[in-house]
């Protein structure tokens, strides 16, 4: 299996076959008006409990990070070798193109150069080109008072400008309180916040660093960060989509 590999074949038919059922135009509004869309039921329950009870087995990561050490908050995450497990790497290959498209459109309108190719893979070659070799889907796990500081995940200097969360717990069952929290800054302005109710399976695509805003003299960039909330009972884990490759 090469480094480039996303999955079984059957892996990759489900993923891109979910993938297209989604109503890409409304979630490229959504995306654009609010930094972020909410795709439900991406994975089932089941997906949800064997991506989870891998956390535990430490073959197939090639870190694990405590986030109070770094001052990122409180939790603990591990970051996947290659290779990735097939539903997830097949659903990171289903869903880049359709970002790729969005992230484009809005390279243009904040006067960006860089633009992203239409399949995965060729957008991983740029990344190693750059040095940038390391995988950056990750599996979070937080226990009682654990919380994720607002960050943005860039890794490089190539950094793809959205990403995925896919909650794989269930909130009120398997946890309360850990929210999923998007802050926007713009210009002059007090920050906002959204606040994205998920739903086990849910998978939230995002903004990682910056999104354009429609203004009287044309778009201008807006700067985003993303964090979950203070986790108020049992276990909650959940797994990232970042489509660049680290250093």
């Amino acid at each position: 299996m090469t480094i480039h590999s996303i999955g079984s074949k059957a892996a990759v038919r489900s993923a891109e076959a979910r993938v297209a059922g989604y109503d890409w135009e409304m979630l490229a509004g959504e995306l654009s008006n609010y930094g972020c869309a909410v795709t439900e039921k991406l994975l089932t329950p089941e997906e949800c409990r064997q991506i989870a009870g891998l956390y535990a087995q430490e073959g197939h990561f090639r870190s694990h990070v405590h986030m109070a050490r770094h001052g990122f908050g409180k939790g603990e995450y591990r970051y996947f070798r290659y290779p990735l497990p097939d539903l997830i790497g097949a659903f990171r290959g289903a869903l880049y193109p359709r970002l790729a498209a969005v992230a484009n459109d809005w390279n243009e309108r904040m006067g960006i150069a860089q633009r992203y190719p239409a399949e995965h893979g060729a957008f991983l070659d740029q990344c190693h080109e750059q040095g940038q070799t390391r995988p950056t889907p990750l599996l979070l796990q937080y226990v009682p008072g654990d919380f994720n500081c607002l960050h943005q995940d860039l890794y490089g200097d190539l950094a793809f400008p959205l990403q995925v969360a896919i909650l794989l717990s269930e909130p009120g069952k398997d946890f309360t309180g850990g929210e999923f929290v998007l802050t926007e800054q713009r210009p002059r302005m007090q920050s906002r916040a959204e606040v994205v109710p998920l739903r086990q399976g849910d998978a939230v695509a995002f903004a990682v660093h910056n999104r354009p805003v429609q203004g009287t003299k044309g778009s201008y960039r807006v700067n985003l960060r993303h964090g979950v909330s203070r986790l108020r009972s049992g276990m909650r884990h959940t797994v990232g989509i970042i489509f660049h490759d680290a250093k």
